[in-house]
């Protein structure tokens, strides 16, 4: 993540192709919100944290979710500036949450963070500014971010994890699998793709997928989270079959800091 003025000097440079929207004034004038996504886990289904993601009420073409917003940002070359938008607002309400109830935060990494030479060292020290618990952060990041170059991905995220951050390998299962991923790079979890859920309650061979990642996962150290839960049967099934954490519709949309507090329980 690299500094305010490093992202405006290349917001600046970047072509921004008339009517489409300006993400560098949203942030400058607040008006990208961060959401938060509860996470529960499937042993007890108690929340254990959630995940920040972007949204943006845009007043021409409605809302524009993270996905969406970061592809703008990369094509103009605001994508560090965003992610680092992200960061610092999810911190900072992460920071006020009660530290007895020992909540977890996810934060998602792109490509153009793991490509900046400085991004570990800057990032520490934002999340050292925001006095939010490094072994309390997972950072989430996809194939598609580390496909590009693994082993420099490898050491961006050493320094980060000898701090106690975790490291989630995000989307697994949506598209290309490098199982060399889950020997070479210090990760924690493996969050499996909506796609991968779906029908595990119905489906015997989505079920013995599920089974297969699993096992796979508990040989390797890894825990497995599971996102796009829709169902009290396949929650049930997370259960029995030893997924750690899940998230999705059945227990909570993504909030806004507010209405996440509001679940937290009292201590």
């Amino acid at each position: 993540m690299r500094s305010t003025q490093t992202g405006m000097r290349e917001r600046r440079q970047g072509a921004r192709p008339e009517g489409q929207p300006d993400i560098g004034q949203a942030m400058a004038q607040d008006e990208i919100e961060i959401l938060f996504q509860p996470q529960y886990s499937a042993e007890g289904d108690r929340l254990v944290g959630a995940e920040a993601l972007a949204h943006w009420q845009y007043p021409e073409f409605g809302k524009i979710g993270g996905h969406a917003l970061f592809a703008i940002a990369r094509r103009t070359g605001e994508a560090p500036l965003l992610s680092r938008h992200v960061a610092e607002r999810a911190l900072a309400e992460a920071a006020q949450w009660p530290g007895e109830a020992g909540l977890r935060l996810s934060l998602n990494v792109t490509a153009a963070d793991l490509a900046h030479p400085g991004f570990a060292v800057e990032f520490l020290a934002l999340l050292d500014a925001s006095g939010f618990p490094a072994a309390r952060l997972t950072l989430e990041i996809t194939e598609q971010v580390l496909l590009a170059d693994l082993d420099h991905a490898r050491e961006q995220l050493a320094p980060l994890t000898a701090k106690g951050i975790r490291i989630a390998l995000d989307d697994f299962g949506a598209g290309f699998c490098n199982f060399g991923y889950m020997k070479r790079l210090p990760l924690d979890y493996l969050k499996l793709d909506g796609s991968m859920v779906e029908a595990i309650a119905e489906d015997p061979r989505d079920l013995a997928v599920l089974r297969g990642i699993v096992a796979l996962a508990d040989a390797l150290g890894l825990a497995v989270i599971a996102e796009g839960i829709e169902s009290e049967g396949q929650r049930q099934v997370c259960e029995e079959e030893g997924v750690a954490l899940y998230q999705g519709f059945l227990r909570a949309r993504p909030m806004d800091g507010t209405r996440f507090a509001q679940l937290i329980p009292a201590s």
